[in-house]
């Protein structure tokens, strides 16, 4: 029998340890996302944070700050929520993947000098999430035990 693409993006054959995994993440990414949309927590918002994407060459800067901020907000809402999670997942990953090599590479490893450590764990993350699913307490495995 073939199934339908949403039983396949909701299907998940994980644990507890995804949700354990997505819930932390999704909080930590949401955060970051409101950073850049909405200015909250010490962020410059839209406008700010699209003059700095500008400033390094990612043009244009406020769409490129509002394609990164959604990312980051809705993608981690997803996750808290285990929503979508695959395909929040790769969104994440490509996001992720995008600092990595526009900003942070350069800079080496660790953190505390501006390098990719913290964006290649999320990367990590968000890569592992798209395999394995939510998880056992998800909306996904809700909507895919109802097929």
């Amino acid at each position: 029998m073939k199934s339908s693409l949403i039983e396949t993006i909701t299907n998940t054959t994980s644990g507890i340890a995804s949700t354990i995994l997505r819930i932390p993440v999704g909080i930590i990414l949401m955060a970051h996302g409101a950073q850049k949309l909405f200015g909250s927590f010490g962020g410059y918002g839209l406008e700010g944070t699209g003059q700095w994407m500008a400033s390094i060459g990612l043009e244009p800067g406020y769409l490129m700050a509002l394609l990164a901020g959604s990312a980051e907000f809705f993608g981690g809402l997803a996750l808290v929520i285990g929503l979508l999670v695959r395909p929040a997942s790769v969104v994440i990953a490509f996001t992720m993947l995008m600092a990595i090599f526009t900003v942070h590479i350069s800079k080496g490893l660790f953190m505390s000098n501006g390098g990719y450590e913290y964006a290649l764990a999320l990367f990590v993350v968000a890569a592992s999430l798209v395999f394995s699913g939510a998880g056992s307490y998800s909306m996904d495995k809700i909507i895919a035990a109802k097929k």
